[in-house]
């Protein structure tokens, strides 16, 4: 069985229309710190490591650890608050796996902070795409394939939660769509029943 569904749980989100939410610079200032933090402290550790130790062991358990608790703080984290999206894989007993996702009602979605969002999107893609995959190119060119494998456990976590956040984004507006062509199907439903009764 997956985690309780969102709408169950406390509103994560103010009674605020949506204007006033985009005049606010953002809703949730420590999850879009924590949001950045944990990227930027995964790459300055990637970079700085070497400083502070010769070991590779420790630098690489120092960067994967930093690596695991981005993954886990955008997954479980800022992501329902900055964006109001959750997801996760179920394998079931013959092995398959299931993309579940959540997220917030059509009418809190409205209400995310623009900021928020930004910051979330841009950050998560940038991270993936730019800063880690580089980070590789490196690796490969300068061949420092120990290095190499810290980039690949990096770009394997932020891509599962690029992946999973963009199939979730999908989700939602899909749901929202068909929420809207369901509404609009049931009343020509209805209308169509009133008018065999006449």
């Amino acid at each position: 069985m997956g985690p309780p569904i969102m709408e169950r749980q406390t509103p994560m989100l103010p009674q605020n229309t949506a204007a006033e939410n985009n005049d606010v610079r953002y809703m949730h200032p420590a999850a879009a710190f924590f949001h950045c933090a944990g990227k930027v402290a995964a790459i300055l550790s990637y970079l700085l490591c070497g400083l502070f130790s010769e070991s590779y062991v420790i630098n690489f358990v120092v960067t994967t650890l930093l690596i695991g608790i981005d993954f886990w703080i955008v997954k479980n984290v800022t992501g329902r608050l900055l964006v109001g999206l959750r997801w996760w894989n179920d394998v079931d007993e013959r092995g398959e796996s299931t993309w579940k996702f959540e997220s917030l009602n059509q009418q809190a979605l409205d209400r995310i902070n623009r900021n928020d969002s930004w910051i979330f999107w841009w950050s998560l893609y940038i991270n993936q795409n730019a800063a880690w995959v580089a980070l590789a190119i490196i690796a490969i060119v300068k061949l420092n394939f120990d290095y190499l494998i810290i980039t690949i456990i990096a770009i394997s976590l932020t891509s599962a939660n690029t992946a999973g956040y963009s199939k979730c984004r999908k989700d939602a507006e899909r749901r929202a769509n068909a929420g809207g062509q369901g509404f609009a199907s049931s009343l020509f439903q209805a209308a169509r029943g009133v008018r065999n009764m006449v």
